[in-house]
């Protein structure tokens, strides 16, 4: 396929804007207390609205509601997401396909924002729909010059009554050519070994990683109750405290779960890459890798050590490895 002008490429993208991605999806299943149960109990949060339905009825909810964060799990389509096959085209991938035609193969998210009108409760059935908000003019970026493509999603209950909405945002790009460095004399002229991806730091959680790079696992604890909490967050979930502290962690642990990606393999990372949860001694969990161990001899609530290594030259990362019994 011939490459369009930048004009003729931009007038093919207009015709996008404005424009629903695809039919409407429905959520597979309602809202249920076993799947919120579940999501509670992975990222651990105990907030008794989502989970003791006595404390929940005594709530301003009057039952126990769904947390909000959980607004994209109930639309997942399940298996067929490992099935491009079975995975029906809509109208953003012929947006994507039309600038990867063009030469902006490289793509990454950029920001996503939601809004919550309502909680969700047992019973209530989701659907949604996604239109394509808007797409940018040219841009150019540190990662080359490309394209913004801005989508809002809206989410619906089984009686129409919009719940909550999701703007997301990505950048199709052409990826910027870097020139390759000479060797210097008696230097391998060898490709560097590529970074793994950059952890996001902001202002809740900069201090973390600075204690990461000072060599401690430090762990979140609330000034007000004493709860300890992980990931940083800047109110207490308990009492609602804004005031806290922090701990280092003594870096034993167990293995609470894990899963063991093989595919697909990203630059600068090593396979099979086993990433897992893991509960530390203080109580609070938090996903890592687990290195020198073979994924078959993987066993849940096996003893963890800590270690913090520096993964290149400009990243330290908490990792674990198995405790090896004499």
């Amino acid at each position: 396929m011939n490459s369009l002008t930048k004009e003729e490429l931009e007038q093919r993208l207009a015709t996008f804007v404005g424009v629903d991605i695809g039919d409407e999806d429905l959520a597979r299943d309602p809202v249920n207390e076993t799947m919120i149960r579940h999501w509670c109990e992975a990222m651990g949060d105990n907030n008794p609205v989502y989970t003791d339905a006595e404390a929940a009825a005594a709530s301003v909810h009057g039952g126990i509601v769904s947390p909000p964060s959980m607004l994209q799990a109930w639309m997942l389509p399940g298996i067929e997401m490992a099935d491009p096959a079975r995975m029906r085209p809509t109208r953003q991938t012929e947006l994507h396909k039309l600038l990867s035609d063009n030469g902006y193969t490289g793509v990454v998210a950029t920001n996503c924002e939601q809004s919550y009108h309502r909680y969700l409760k047992p019973g209530d059935r989701l659907r949604s729909t996604t239109r394509i908000e808007a797409v940018s003019g040219e841009k150019a970026t540190a990662l080359g010059i490309g394209y913004f493509i801005n989508t809002r999603e809206t989410f619906r209950d089984q009686d129409g009554e919009e719940v909550a909405w999701q703007t997301f945002r990505v950048l199709k790009f052409k990826p910027a050519e870097r020139p390759a460095a000479a060797p210097s004399e008696g230097q391998s002229s060898a490709p560097a070994k590529p970074k793994r991806l950059r952890p996001p730091k902001g202002h809740d959680n900069g201090w973390w990683w600075e204690g990461i790079d000072a060599g401690k696992l430090l762990i979140q604890k609330c000034s007000g109750c004493g709860e300890l909490r992980h990931p940083p967050q800047p109110m207490c979930a308990y009492c609602r405290s804004i005031k806290w502290e922090s701990i280092e962690s003594g870096g034993k642990g167990l293995l609470y779960s894990y899963t063991v990606m093989q595919y697909p393999k990203f630059p600068g990372y090593d396979y099979p890459l086993i990433c897992a949860l893991v509960e530390l001694s203080e109580g609070t969990r938090l996903v890592s890798n687990v290195l020198d161990c073979d994924p078959g001899d993987l066993q849940i609530g096996m003893e963890l050590q800590l270690s913090i290594e520096a993964v290149d030259d400009e990243l330290m990362l908490p990792v674990f490895r198995p405790v090896k019994r004499k």
